[in-house]
């Protein structure tokens, strides 16, 4: 098995939580261990992008 196969992955298109490389990649987020992680990928990317634009906010001043 190839990495990334045996991982979970968050189909962004659809909402659905998907093992393997079900989906084209640029409609997947991940890998994620678990099926519960993965569906918790749109709350990891809000958080992620809010704290990216707080250190850039920080950088411009």
């Amino acid at each position: 098995m190839s990495l990334g196969e045996d991982k979970y992955w968050y189909n962004l298109k659809t909402g659905e939580v998907e093992r393997g490389f079900e989906s084209p990649a640029p409609d997947r987020a991940g890998p994620f261990d678990t099926a519960e992680e993965a569906a918790k990928a749109p709350q990891v990317i809000a958080e992620r992008s809010r704290a990216w634009a707080e250190e850039e906010a920080e950088e411009d001043r």
